[in-house]
């Protein structure tokens, strides 16, 4: 169900709040007789400092369409519905500005086909690239990060445990304080 169903928002919760420092998952086949979860509850902690909360399941009763995304902030909140995650349902700021009235009416759409809604759009976009050697918006390696970060969802789900996204150096001398470097090589040298 993360790899189908839910793999959309996932992404989005990444393409909003950056890189994911890792994740703990739980999951379960409560709902449904299938082989695989059909509900799934994770925490995310993302390297900007932000947490996340993923809640998903194949069978939520009675509307079962709607898979909303919510941003809760320090200065707004905003939510964004339906079943192509097409319909912003809230956006409200403490800063208003005079174009937040049309946000809401210019960037929810109807789709007829929810199925392949936005598939036209992106197979444009692809042709223009290709024609006019533009870079894509999406790229091989922002595809990897959510695959990576729903192998990391699956892992915690398996292990029980949190699980950590990405190299993080603890051992290196790049990128880490000489202080905490130090402390880190003797604990090393004492094992």
């Amino acid at each position: 169900m993360l790899t189908n169903q839910a793999s959309h928002h996932v992404d989005m919760l990444e393409w909003f709040f950056g890189d994911v420092v890792s994740v703990h998952a739980r999951a379960a086949t409560a709902l449904a007789n299938i082989e695989t979860e059909d509900t799934a509850v994770a925490t995310l902690k993302f390297r900007n400092g932000a947490l996340g909360i993923i809640e998903a399941t194949t069978r939520g009763a009675p509307d079962r369409s709607r898979g909303p995304l919510s941003i809760l902030g320090e200065k707004g909140t905003v939510e964004i519905s339906g079943f192509a995650v097409n319909q912003i349902r809230h956006w409200r700021f403490v800063d208003e500005l005079p174009s937040d009235k049309d946000v809401v009416e210019k960037f929810s759409v109807n789709p007829p086909n929810v199925y392949s809604f936005g598939h036209q759009a992106y197979y444009h976009h692809v042709v223009d690239c290709l024609e006019n050697q533009r870079a894509a918006l999406v790229d091989g390696l922002e595809g990897r990060k959510s695959l990576e970060l729903i192998s990391a969802l699956y892992e915690s789900i398996e292990t029980g445990g949190e699980v950590a996204l990405r190299f993080t150096p603890r051992l290196s001398r790049l990128g880490v304080s000489a202080a905490s470097r130090r402390s880190d090589w003797r604990r090393a040298l004492s094992q």
